[in-house]
């Protein structure tokens, strides 16, 4: 390990909900120390003179695509666009194909990110009806938790049977994330939808068949589980103002046992975006209604919900541009998460403290990682600079996605991600890659 010393200067340090102006000394892969003021003649200088200098952003959902789906996207294309975007860490979804439902697939996983990733990485391992024995066997300190799709899954990943659920509920000390929509009420509304337009069914009813019911019916069932078992329960891509209220801001994170997240693209768009943005911003569960994005701010805000995160899931515009049924859902996000946040910090929706506290802190808490998510001495040197007064424009020449499509396309941002640094290296600088392998596995203190 090198004991190269980078120091930033002049920096607006944004960590544990406040602003200070500061300097951050880095040695090797660690903050070394943070000062008003610090001089080392020998370190390399980064000037962040009116820049935020915040923790690299902690990603607890997404699609990566490797194994088996390359050519949607490689775990080195999209942590390479997560590096531009500020996202130092990720957790990937065990969905691809061979689905990550046994340990020796989740290190085959593991050793694939090991020689591509360009940010640090973790897995969730998937839970199947049948499973049991490999679940029991994992071990928490490597690996990122439990993955269960209670609804909407490819293969045979979908857990229906309710008496395994509760086995699995009842006998692993994971962190248990879901995907929660009730297969049930979905099979039903589509059946009605397609019997009345075929197989074109309009986008704008995507949240009528997926809807507020298929949620709601799926998350308060989970919730009445892990209040049953004890188990530590992870809501994921909460996307309804009803959901909202099965969760309590009255206790610190550390100590909540049922968790739960929002995606960007849900604090974003609504059903109003149906009309100009077809299936590309079909996503499962849907986008739905203004009330429902607005009651997702209200609780992301009064700390009912803990994290922000993207759920970055390409698929080729080719898959996309297909009829409603064949349509996949899902999209990329990882390269413009951060600076559409910083979009609604400039509409005065929400504090860069704040921002910082859902992308970067909280995942951290919420998983246990390890000396990551703070700017903090003797912490992993995962840091991210942004300069919130440089405007630009997404379009098909700066997606960095395999896919080459963004949902974004067209918007004119106002902030930009000018340096990402990752234990310690920068790997992005200036929209220029330094294709230094800084990357390592998460580690979580439990």
């Amino acid at each position: 390990m090198s004991n190269k010393k980078v120091l930033i200067k002049n920096a607006r340090i944004v960590n544990e909900g406040s602003i200070t102006k500061g300097d951050i000394l880095i040695e090797g892969e660690f903050i070394r120390e943070i000062s008003s003021t610090i001089n080392a003649p020998e370190a390399q200088i980064i000037d962040a003179e009116n820049k935020y200098v915040m923790p690299g952003v902690i990603d607890d959902q997404v699609h990566f695509r490797e194994p088996g789906l390359t050519h949607k996207a490689t775990i080195a294309t999209e942590s390479r666009a997560a590096a531009a975007g500020g996202i130092t860490s990720f957790i990937e979804m065990p969905n691809t194909n061979p689905q990550t439902t046994t340990i020796e697939k989740l290190e085959d996983k593991f050793e694939i990110a090991s020689k591509t990733s360009f940010v640090n990485y973790s897995f969730m391992f998937g839970g199947t009806n049948d499973n049991l024995d490999e679940i029991l066997k994992v071990d928490d300190k490597n690996v990122a938790g439990l993955k269960l799709f209670l609804g909407s899954s490819t293969g045979n990943m979908l857990v229906d049977n309710p008496e395994v659920l509760e086995n699995i509920f009842s006998n692993t000390n994971l962190l248990i994330s879901v995907h929660c929509e009730d297969e049930a009420t979905i099979r039903k509304n589509t059946a009605n939808y397609i019997e009345k337009y075929g197989e074109d069914i309009p986008i704008k009813y995507h949240p009528i068949i997926r809807s507020e019911e298929a949620c709601y019916l799926s998350s308060s069932k989970a919730i009445e589980l892990a209040k049953k078992t004890g188990a530590r329960l992870h809501v994921f891509h909460l996307s309804t103002g009803k959901e909202t209220n099965l969760f309590t801001n009255k206790i610190p994170l550390k100590d909540k046992k049922i968790t739960a997240e929002v995606c960007v693209h849900h604090l974003w768009f609504s059903d109003k975006d149906y009309e100009e943005k077809g299936t590309l911003i079909k996503w499962n569960p849907a986008v739905k209604t203004v009330n429902d994005r607005a009651q997702l701010w209200d609780a992301l805000l009064d700390d009912r919900i803990d994290v922000i995160a993207t759920d970055h899931a390409p698929h080729t515009l080719e898959e996309k541009n297909n009829v409603y049924t064949k349509a996949p859902s899902g999209g990329p996000l990882v390269q413009h998460a951060l600076v559409a946040m910083f979009e609604a910090h400039h509409q005065g929706k929400i504090s860069v403290e704040k921002l910082v506290e859902k992308m970067c802190h909280n995942p951290a808490i919420l998983f246990q990682v390890e000396k990551r998510g703070y700017i903090k001495e003797g912490y992993f040197a995962d840091l991210v600079i942004v300069d919130d007064n440089d405007p630009w424009t997404v379009n098909k020449d700066n997606v960095l996605y395999k896919c080459k499509w963004s949902p974004f396309e067209g918007t004119r941002f106002k902030s930009k991600v000018t340096h990402t640094l990752v234990n310690g290296n920068l790997v992005y600088e200036n929209s220029k890659f330094h294709e230094v392998k800084a990357a390592k596995r998460l580690t979580f203190n439990r």
